[in-house]
Order: structure tokens, then C-alpha cells, then sequence
């Protein structure tokens, strides 16, 4: 528990001091009120990524000095370095593409799979898994890709206060729970480190929106969690990668269905920024719906109120895969049922057939 405490302790300070000294740096970090997925009043700092590597660098650190971990941490922190240092950069200068920053990814895993042996082995799916095991170069570029596609999921759900950072939280003990069942302590202290640093970060993000991850922090953490969910698979062969998959859901089935629905149903690159995520649809066909007219004073308290629906929706992949990460039978089928769930709620919400429970208003103490 000291690896928590210090990482939310860091992480609370720094980010603390980034809003403090906002006026200093307002100019360069702060987050461009346009375009279809801002949902925010004001210039608020976008840098939130510093304050959650400096919790997970200074708790891994003092995990090291007890002698709980060994130079895999070093390496964990080098591989992460490029996934982070291009998602700040678009923070910082709003020149850097997706492009630019999923191939930084890339190299981020490959430096991972190359310090820390983190390449996919198998998939849990026939006939792939032997492909893998041939082609070491294919178990490589499926590695990277996948990395790369969940640092870019968590990135895609970084869309209202406290959304991301609670949702990879969670996901994180999971992670964590698994890890310390299966007795590796390296996993469990990084787990640690991210729970106390996006702890740290929460206290200011949420509710009232005073700083926000930015593609650093995104990025950083959804890197993390792919590293996690990889070292899993390769340290354990017991533990099915559904488990892993199924953990994840969330943010994966958001990307995979934003690719399909731009791509095949709307014919536009899926690249482009649209309105359609389903947490922008929450926010507009139920918080924003029953919160009534637009008001500046309201925009704060709406978007709080949209996180914790998809927390309850993540948390319908996350908590099977806890209860059966140890049956793939139980893993797949849950992974199916949270796809079947996911585009229900969707097409009710693109269809406004919105059960009256799930209607909340704003302020409504009842």
C-alpha cells in the first residue's frame, strides 16, 4: 500500500501545482474550446500526463529502493517515455497527429517487447495462436498494434470529467486483483503506482474539471494498460487473454465501433472528430436532456453527471472478468454478452428510447 500512497501523494502535488501556476503556462497547455468533443467553459490546462508519471516514476521508484521490484521497472518507464512525450507534444504545441502518435506507440511497445519480453504469445483464438507461435515477426506486429489500439481507446474515452482516470482505475485492479492472486509482485506495484497516481489526478479532474489527462495522459495510460494486460499473457500461461480483453472492453469495443460507424455508415476517415461517441450521446440524450435549456452554470455539472453511466457500463466487462478470469469459457461469453449490451444502449440512445430509471436531472435530489 506505500506504492499507492506515494504515487497519489506525487501525482496530487504536481497536478495541484499545474493548476496553481496555470496563468504561467495557460497560453501553451490549455485545452482549444472547438470543435464537437468539448464539453468544458474556460481555458483549463491539458497537462494533467505530468502529474501521473511523476506518481507512477517516484512510486515505482521507492518500490524499487524496498527491493519489491528490479530493473523492470526502469524499463517499463523507458518504453513508456514515447508514447507519452508525443501525446504532451500535441498537448503542448496541437501539431501532432494521430498518426505521429499511434506510431509512437508503436515504438513505446516495441521498446517493451524488446526490455521486458512483452510480445503477445497467443490470443486465445484457434488457429491464430498457432500462427503466432511460427511467426515470431507476426506475434511482434500484432503486439504493437494492439498497444498502440488501446493507448488510442483510453484516449478516445478522455472525454468527460473524471471518465478516463476512473475507467482505467478500475481497470487497473483487475489487473492488480489477478496479479496478486497469481503471485507477481512486479504487476501488482505498477498497478499500484496507477490506481495512487490517477487517484491523485481525480481529486482535481473530478468533478469540477480543473485540469484534464490531455493525449499525454491518455496516451500514458492506456500504453500502460496494454503493457500490463501483454506482461499478463507471457508471464502466465495460465491466464486466458480474454481475461485481458474482457477487462478492456470498454474502451476497445468504443474504438472498434467508431472505426465501423465512420467508416462503413457515415463514409469518413476514421481519424475525422465526430459527436458520436456513446458518451457523448449519454450526455446529450440523457444529462443534458433532463438537465433542460443550455446555461454556462450547467456545463460543469453535466458533464460530471455523464461519467458515471459509463462507469457503470465499463464495470460490465471489468466485474465478470474478475469473477471468471479463470475460465476462458465464462471470459469469451462474457466478452460477447458486454458487445450485445454495448450497441443495445447505443441504438436506444441514437433512437432516444431512453428508459425513464436511467433519466437524470441535474441537481435533482431525489
Amino acid at each position: 500500500m506505500q506504492t499507492l500512497v506515494v504515487a497519489w501523494l506525487l501525482s496530487f502535488i504536481v497536478v495541484m501545482a499545474i493548476i496553481r501556476s496555470n496563468h504561467w503556462h495557460v497560453h501553451l497547455s490549455s485545452d482549444v474550446i472547438d470543435g464537437v468533443q468539448k464539453f468544458h467553459r474556460g481555458a483549463i490546462p491539458r497537462i494533467g500526463g505530468l502529474g501521473i508519471i511523476a506518481g507512477l516514476g517516484g512510486a515505482l521508484g521507492w518500490s524499487a529502493w524496498r527491493g519489491l521490484i528490479g530493473v523492470e521497472m526502469a524499463w517499463l518507464l523507458i518504453a513508456a517515455l514515447p508514447a507519452f512525450g508525443a501525446g504532451l507534444a500535441e498537448d503542448v504545441t496541437k501539431r501532432v497527429g494521430v498518426a505521429a502518435r499511434l506510431l509512437a506507440t508503436m515504438a513505446a511497445a516495441a521498446v517493451g517487447a524488446w526490455g521486458l519480453g512483452a510480445v503477445l504469445p497467443r490470443l486465445g483464438v484457434p488457429g491464430v495462436d498457432a500462427l503466432l507461435a511460427l511467426w515470431p515477426l507476426l506475434a511482434w506486429a500484432v503486439t504493437l498494434v494492439a498497444v498502440a489500439g488501446v493507448a488510442n481507446a483510453v484516449n478516445i474515452i478522455d472525454g468527460f470529467n473524471g471518465l478516463a482516470a476512473a475507467t482505467s482505475m478500475l481497470m487497473f485492479m483487475a489487473f492488480g486483483y489477478v496479479a496478486w492472486v497469481l503471485g507477481d509482485s512486479f504487476i501488482v506495484q505498477v498497478c499500484l503506482a496507477m490506481i495512487g497516481a490517477l487517484a491523485g489526478f481525480f481529486v482535481w479532474n473530478y468533478p469540477r474539471g480543473l485540469i484534464f489527462l490531455g493525449d499525454g495522459g491518455a496516451y500514458l495510460v492506456g500504453f500502460l494498460l496494454a503493457e500490463v494486460a501483454v506482461l499478463l499473457v507471457v508471464r502466465h500461461p495460465q491466464l486466458s487473454p480474454w481475461f485481458c480483453l474482457l477487462v478492456c472492453a470498454y474502451p476497445i469495443t468504443e474504438t472498434l465501433f467508431s472505426i465501423y460507424r465512420k467508416r462503413f455508415l457515415r463514409g469518413m476517415s476514421p481519424g475525422v472528430p465526430d459527436g458520436l461517441h456513446l458518451h457523448m450521446l449519454v450526455y446529450r440524450r440523457l444529462v443534458r436532456w433532463a438537465a433542460g435549456h443550455e446555461a454556462a452554470r450547467d456545463v460543469t455539472a453535466r458533464n460530471s453527471a455523464t461519467s458515471p453511466y459509463l462507469w457503470g457500463l465499463a464495470s460490465l466487462g471489468i466485474v465478470p472478468a474478475v469473477l471468471f478470469w479463470h475460465d476462458e469459457r465464462w471470459l469469451v461469453a462474457s466478452a460477447l454478452g458486454f458487445v450485445v449490451a454495448y450497441v443495445w444502449v447505443y441504438a436506444r440512445l441514437v433512437r432516444f428510447r431512453v428508459p425513464g430509471w436511467l433519466r437524470r436531472r441535474v441537481g435533482d435530489k431525489t
